[in-house]
């Protein structure tokens, strides 16, 4: 797996890191979801078969939401055909509520996502309900997804800080995780929703999910860069164990339910990383800039990640 720059990163392993790390890309979803234009149906599916093509094996494709509440992804139905047969790629789908469940299985998904929060306010002004609302809304599409044989996803959001509530106490996000867990959810995606994380909470965090019982093999994280601080956030997860990271082609997406929050974690900037900490990712890193360039050419601007934007000279 070589990149453009002469074989750099020189490879210099740490100890006590995974061998291998899945990327859960989510561009085609999170990302383009927070764009203002609407991309076309073509134009996604060819970003999503690219980012296989450079080698990432698991791509959140689309979200079954209400067109109302996020037009950028009101072509699921017309999109999710054109690469659900894509050979050796997840390809998970957000399901909001139980209309969303019954779309996606009607077009042949077997990986669902539901979207909780561990905070009140973002609670309400995501879903317009309350927390355990929320939760109580997605025990049967859970359920009801499990006797459908399909793998389940819970995202946990703000669980590192809250535009209106500030700091959210670790208790709060344990519970919702173990609830999330014990509804059947086979992972969970540890949502940094606004970037305001740092190494040693990310560590505390975790460490307390733990001894309440939920495993580091069902953990993922998700780092916004707002504060530069998701790769040292994703190392400090790393370095307790996780071995899935979400991360975004091209640096995509944001929240449009939570207007302070940045860009995701660029994923050609956690292969870099990852690639020279002898750290496996089936990545290619030149066809991935690539992919991110050509997306880049189809919103009119520049990649915001700086890893694209050294190896392909953006300015």
């Amino acid at each position: 797996m070589s990149t453009p720059e002469l074989g750099l990163p020189m490879v210099v392993p740490a100890q006590d890191l995974p061998a291998r790390v899945r990327i859960h890309e989510v561009g085609a979803r999170d990302g383009l979801q927070n764009e203002n234009a609407t991309v076309p149906t073509e134009i996604k599916a060819e970003f999503i078969r690219r980012l296989a093509d450079a080698g990432l094996t698991t791509i959140e494709a689309t979200s079954f939401v209400h067109p109302k509440w996020v037009p950028q992804l009101a072509d699921a139905e017309q999109l999710f055909p054109l690469v659900r047969d894509l050979p050796g790629v997840r390809l998970p789908v957000l399901v909001p509520n139980a209309r969303g469940l019954d779309r996606a299985l009607a077009l042949g998904a077997t990986r669902v996502a539901v979207f909780a929060s561990v905070t009140e306010s973002f609670a309400k002004a995501n879903l317009n309900r309350t927390v355990d609302e929320a939760l109580a809304m997605f025990e049967p599409v859970v359920t009801r997804a499990r006797q459908e044989k399909l793998q389940v996803r819970g995202y946990l959001s703000m669980c590192f800080g809250d535009p209106w509530e500030g700091a959210v106490p670790i208790h709060q996000v344990v519970r919702v995780c173990k609830a999330l867990l014990d509804m059947g959810c086979d992972e969970l995606s540890l949502g940094d929703t606004i970037g305001v994380a740092t190494p040693g909470h990310v560590q505390s965090l975790l460490a307390e999910l733990n001894e309440e019982g939920v495993p580091t093999s069902s953990i993922g994280v998700h780092f916004h860069d707002t504060y530069g601080q998701a790769l040292a956030n994703t190392l400090a997860a790393l370095q307790h164990g996780v071995t899935t990271v979400d991360a975004s082609a091209g640096g995509l997406g944001g929240c449009p339910f939570a207007k302070s929050a940045t860009g995701n974690l660029a994923t050609e900037d956690l292969v870099w990383m990852l690639q020279g900490l002898g750290v496996d990712t089936g990545v290619d890193l030149g066809r991935l800039t690539a992919t991110s360039v050509w997306m880049a050419g189809q919103l009119g601007r520049p990649s915001p990640s700086r890893t694209v934007r050294a190896l392909s000279h953006q300015e």
